[in-house]
């Protein structure tokens, strides 16, 4: 039995502003939602518990269930001693309410309560997390356990049929400074077209990065806490989530395969199979799995040194009490133009923008600089939009990472990547592969304005950020 999903919506359709949100202290009726900013503990393992900030006692936070095109009312109480920001990431609000300080949203105050109202315009997986700048401090931002999943079921249409639904999110703890990077970018393999890779590299020392040794899916390591037990004959629909600060992630599940049917939330063109899942940090991948498989079996990173450091979890089939086990997946390299449409798309920009990312190792001291057209933020009105218009945005990634390039309070179509077109594959964050380009389509239909990031915290941090303003 297939899942069904609403139809695609094009971009001018998905682009419609919403009503205009409202700072404020709570007054009259009860907020439909309330989310506290607070020390929390999360008990990785018995043996292993650390000390975070999270929302409502727990980390990740609570999943919070919306409903499309409804309006929803949200307090949101800091109970730290620092201010904070809330962002709705992937949501089409304004720029007062998506909580980024870039785009003038008030700090919320140590000990305040902040009322906010928007409402939810685009069906799916969508999620929420702190927006503040960490810097050197690791005991901040998205380096803590403040993030969380949304999911705003469609107003109308079938939600589609599956037997069980579970959320997941990668993630890693404990961060620390190093010279050297565990990651995933490099495993399938060197890629075959390189189109933006300079001709020489760039003087300076390497600075530092952002490394982990401790993983978890969720709130526990690999082999703590219950397994996902499943019967022979579920659909199973997986929300998948990299709420990672620090790295893009790649996971599968041994002994079965993924069909994605959604990415961020949005339904793809073209649902397809595949042994493994490559998830920048913010990313989303809903993926329905058919147990036809009985055993216990791991799911996880395919890197071994993360996996067993444990990112992972066991599905467990009924009457199955075996030793979980684990296989690589196959060599099939991640392409997001599977899930999508073959060929340009019918309609051309109306302006093209070109944005080159570089690295200036050493360039902030201890830490790298990131430029985006040769400096970093800010960079004052260089990015000035006219409402209504369809735009292009070239991606060239000059440097040796893969970057998870997010637009705050839009939706991009990916229209190329490395040279192959397609069409159809609506966004809200893409991964650019290193030494690569993507370009993404998008309509400014959401005057004010909106910041433009790699989703890597210590990259953001430094420079690797810009803002768009409309005309």
């Amino acid at each position: 039995m297939a899942l069904t999903a609403p139809a695609l919506p094009g971009l001018a359709q998905m682009a419609q502003m919403p009503m205009p949100a409202h700072s404020q202290p709570p007054q009259g009726p009860p907020a439909d939602i309330t989310l506290t900013i607070e020390p929390v503990t999360v008990d990785l393992a018995p043996d292993r518990i650390l000390s975070t900030i999270g929302y409502n006692g727990t980390s990740p936070g609570p999943v919070l269930r919306m409903k499309q095109d409804r309006p929803v009312t949200v307090d949101i109480v800091n109970r730290t001693d620092t201010p904070e920001f809330l962002h709705w990431h992937g949501f089409l609000i304004s720029p007062e309410a998506d909580g980024v300080e870039e785009q003038g949203s008030q700090p919320i105050a140590p000990r305040e309560t902040r009322r906010i109202q928007f409402t939810p315009t685009l069906a799916g997986s969508r999620w929420y997390h702190t927006h503040a700048m960490a810097e050197s401090d690791l005991h901040k931002g998205a380096y803590t356990g403040q993030f969380g999943f949304v999911y705003i079921d469609p107003a109308s249409g079938d939600p589609g049929h599956y037997d069980q639904e579970h959320f997941l999110a990668l993630r890693d703890w404990e961060p620390f400074f190093s010279s050297t990077m565990e990651d995933d970018d490099d495993e399938d393999g060197k890629p075959a077209v390189q189109p933006e890779k300079p001709t020489r590299d760039l003087p300076g020392a390497p600075g530092l990065e952002v490394s982990s040794m401790t993983y978890s899916i969720n709130d526990k390591a690999l082999g703590a806490g219950q397994p996902i037990r499943v019967k022979q004959g579920d659909r199973v629909l997986f929300h998948l989530l990299n709420a990672s600060a620090i790295e893009n992630r790649r996971i599968a599940f041994a002994g079965h395969k993924f069909r994605i049917i959604a990415m961020d939330g949005n339904p793809v063109p073209t649902p397809h199979e595949v042994d493994a899942i490559f998830l920048g940090a913010g990313e989303r991948v809903c993926a329905m799995v058919e147990m036809n498989n009985p055993g216990v079996w791991i799911m996880g990173a395919t890197n071994e040194m993360i996996r067993n450091a444990g990112l992972g979890i066991v599905v467990e089939y009924a009457n199955q009490h075996k030793k979980a086990l684990w296989t690589p997946p196959g060599p099939a390299s991640w392409d997001y133009t599977l899930f999508a449409k073959p060929g340009a798309p019918a309609q051309k920009p109306d302006a093209v923008i070109d944005m080159v990312f570089e690295k200036a190792p050493g360039g902030f001291g201890k830490f790298n600089a990131w430029f985006i057209n040769g400096k970093p933020y800010p960079h004052e009105r260089e990015f000035l939009l006219e409402k209504g218009k369809r735009y292009r945005l070239v991606y060239r990634n000059r440097t040796d990472d893969a970057h998870p390039m997010h637009l705050h309070r839009h939706q991009t179509e990916l229209v190329e990547i490395n040279g192959k077109w397609t069409h159809g594959l609506i966004k809200d964050t893409v991964v650019v592969p290193y030494f690569g380009r993507a370009s993404v389509d998008f309509v400014a239909d959401q005057p004010g304005l909106s910041l433009f990031h790699c989703h890597i915290q210590n990259h953001m941090d430094y420079g690797f950020k810009a803002l768009f303003r409309y005309s």
